[in-house]
């Protein structure tokens, strides 16, 4: 696995102890399908949420919540839209959260949660 991609695990992973921790499921974590992909999907009662984990080492780009621009945004409600016809799931509300992951020079991983980004 490349840096790139190790940087995106650990962010997810940073990121699904988070909402784990405030009392989610995690029901999909990387799901595909020819759209593209859903980093992590969570469950708490029968209210959904649809994650996007952006990483970042440094401060060079900004904030992990900057690289998820309109074009991307519309993307991930696309393929969410296909994970709930997969799925079969009809939950009472949906909402599509932004986890930027900051990673201090010693790996530590600070987690910040949009809610309802978009």
């Amino acid at each position: 696995m490349g840096a790139r991609a190790d940087t995106g695990h650990v962010g997810e992973n940073a990121a699904e102890r988070v909402y784990v921790g405030r009392g989610y499921r995690v029901l999909a974590r990387n799901w595909r399908c020819r759209l593209g992909e859903l980093d992590l999907v969570l469950s708490r009662g029968d209210h959904l949420v649809f994650c996007e984990v952006k990483t970042r080492r440094g401060g060079r780009y900004g904030g992990g919540w900057a690289a998820v621009d309109a074009r991307k945004r519309a993307k991930l409600r696309t393929v969410a839209e296909a994970f709930l016809i997969a799925s079969g799931l009809r939950p009472r509300s949906v909402r599509f959260d932004v986890a930027s992951v900051a990673l201090t020079p010693s790996g530590v991983a600070r987690v910040e949660v949009f809610e309802d980004a978009f």
